[in-house]
């Protein structure tokens, strides 16, 4: 039998699970599959994930296309997470199945330089704001500034990957991005300040057709074992930082001043939360009516 990939998602807890030996005591036989890498089955795992950061002068004025289409598109692994939004479309499309036992949170904001003259949300109105399509910092930065702003006034400018926000920040090629967790920190290191908070809800996408779910529960028993020993004292583990951020980011920061980031909550993902979601997004008709079949709850997440 094919071992259990896991796509990691720049986030501590996989690989406090691997190091720590928590996925290994549950008999789970695995690797870290990363779409594109040449050690894509894992018999390394010392490899950074996010790659070279795209040239903030060579970059497109607009990248369409983010996390939700690499899942209706048909990702490579048997288990990976993204934003709740995206994650939840692509199950009602039938694009994989939705975990219902585990989300996380991630903290998040729009991030503007020291010196700027945004000072607070009402400043962003009509200011382009850096995020990915159909991506967490695309859904976030709706979802925080509905708050503060009509939709007019929201300018939001599809910049790529949670690299190039950053790599876009720092050069000044653009005043305003909405950046989450590892990315976060780098940012603060630099001097950039919060403007508004965007903290979201991850989900979990089973997308292997032949993912047995007694793995899938040992790999979250791994991670609830994880996160408690993050809980208790994440800065013994932010060194593996490193090994998902890329390396034109690595002289800029100290990872041990990192705080312990996406944090996994083991708690279910209700028919409330996915019908009250799916609401969300049609209201602000974020997905064209091809993009998902409207699966039921019952059908698109596993409970």
């Amino acid at each position: 039998m094919a071992p259990f990939k896991i796509q990691p998602h720049s986030r501590l807890q996989e690989w406090v699970a691997d190091e720590q030996g928590y996925f290994r005591d549950e008999g789970l036989d695995y690797v870290f599959h990363v779409p594109g890498s040449i050690d894509a089955m894992g018999v390394g795992r010392s490899y950074h994930l996010n790659g070279n950061v795209q040239s903030t002068e060579e970059a497109p004025p607009q990248v369409k296309s983010g996390a939700f289409e690499t899942m209706e598109a048909g990702r490579s692994c048997d288990i990976s997470a993204a934003c709740h939004w995206a994650v939840n479309m692509a199950a009602s499309g039938e694009h994989g199945k939705m975990w219902g036992h585990a989300y996380s949170v991630t903290p998040s904001g729009i991030y503007v330089a020291a010196d700027s003259a945004i000072r607070k949300p009402a400043d962003l109105a009509g200011r382009e704001v850096g995020v990915g399509y159909h991506s967490g910092s695309h859904f976030s930065a709706l979802q925080a500034l509905e708050a503060f702003l009509e939709p007019e006034q929201m300018r939001l400018k599809f910049v790529g990957s949670p690299n190039d926000r950053v790599a876009q920040l720092l050069d000044r090629r653009i005043e305003a991005a909405n950046v989450f967790g590892l990315q976060s920190y780098i940012v603060e290191q630099q001097g950039f300040r919060k403007v508004v908070d965007t903290s979201f809800m991850i989900g979990f996408l089973i997308s292997g057709k032949d993912v047995e779910i007694s793995d899938v529960e040992k790999y979250f028993r791994g991670l609830q074992r994880a996160q408690r020993a993050i809980d208790v004292e994440h800065q013994q583990f932010t060194h593996y930082y490193l090994r998902e951020m890329a390396d034109e980011f690595k002289p800029l920061v100290d990872v041990r001043a990192f705080g312990p980031g996406e944090r996994i909550v083991f708690e279910p993902y209700t028919r409330e939360v996915y019908e009250q979601t799916h609401r969300w997004m049609n209201k602000l008709q974020l997905f064209p009516k091809t993009a998902g079949a409207q699966a039921d709850y019952t059908t698109a997440v596993l409970v």
